[in-house]
């Protein structure tokens, strides 16, 4: 069973408590958490949630990887599945999937185990062959530290390469200025 509405709204509430200058740039999600479509589905439009994983290691790098789709560097990360019970859950899921990092190697960050580091809403284009017109992701981006050294292991269908980069060159703005914050 997917997120429940109500774990979205919690998870979404629990965010703007830290950050309540960004509840009106959450409009979409708060219409679409309203509708009788499920939030979380890829066909719910003009706007559903996907999850991202932002994984720090040891040496204070992000990793990024490179969409083959957009040709985008950016976190692993994409839309939730029937299995995803919660959305860090559908996170871990992609991370695994798009890097080959299971979810027994990260732990998240202190603080954020049921918060995400940051939800971001972006504009997708339209995509005929895949009947969908243009859209928005809420994406809820969890944070993640990587326990160990673990090798990334790409999906080659829908990856084409990854960066360990900086906090300071974090390919989100939003997720560099929070990153910035952190001890």
């Amino acid at each position: 069973m997917p997120p429940s509405v109500d774990h979205v709204r919690s998870v979404t509430e629990a965010y703007l408590a830290r950050h309540p200058d960004e509840r009106e740039s959450l409009t979409l999600l708060f219409t679409a958490l309203a509708a009788a479509d499920d939030p979380t589905n890829r066909k719910t439009f003009p706007a559903h949630v996907t999850c991202s994983a932002i994984v720090i290691n040891g040496a204070r790098h992000v990793l990024h990887i490179v969409h083959k789709a957009s040709g985008k560097l950016l976190a692993p990360g994409g839309h939730n599945e029937l299995d995803d019970r919660h959305l860090r859950d559908a996170a871990l899921r992609e991370l695994h999937e798009e890097a080959g990092i299971p979810p027994s190697a990260v732990v998240p960050l202190s603080g954020f185990e049921d918060v995400p580091l940051d939800i971001d809403v972006h504009t997708i284009d339209a995509n005929p062959s895949k009947d969908e017109p243009s859209h928005h992701h809420v994406d809820f981006r969890w944070v993640f530290r990587l326990g160990a050294e673990h090798a990334v292991t790409l999906q080659e269908e829908e990856v084409d390469g990854y960066e360990w980069r900086p906090f300071t060159s974090a390919a989100s703005t939003t997720i560099h200025s929070k990153l910035a914050l952190l001890p």
